[in-house]
């Protein structure tokens, strides 16, 4: 599959590419997505109505992935450490599902504050 996708919270404005896993067949058709960010140290994150799906789980992530997090039913981007890390690791609160991976710097994210509007369209 390997879908290109673009990706606006508040000023920021990202691509990124889709892997070929089932829960990232999902978040095509569920897409658009439009939601509202909450933070979570060096993450956004915010609620989807998607179900879970197969992919690899994870409990470290790299910084640029996207991830969908079963428990809350959200999608993240991870983009440094959270509270939950280990010194320079990025680790989720809990397992996580990567679909993809942000395809430039996602340094920006940082900017990105509780309810600012995500937007999330395929390429």
């Amino acid at each position: 599959m390997s879908k290109r996708i673009r990706i606006k919270a508040g000023a920021v404005e990202r691509m990124a590419i889709l892997n070929n896993s089932p829960m990232a067949e999902a978040l095509v058709e569920a897409l658009p997505i439009e939601a509202s960010a909450n933070r979570w140290g060096d993450e956004i994150y915010f609620a989807v109505s998607l179900k879970q799906a197969g992919g690899e789980k994870r409990n470290v992530v790299d910084r640029g992935d996207i991830a969908f997090w079963p428990p809350g039913s959200a999608l993240c981007i991870f983009f440094g450490p959270t509270p939950a890390s280990k010194g320079e690791e990025i680790r989720p609160a809990s397992e996580v599902i990567v679909v993809g991976k942000i395809e430039t710097d996602p340094e920006g994210f940082k900017i990105i504050k509780d309810h600012d509007p995500v937007r999330i369209e395929e390429v």
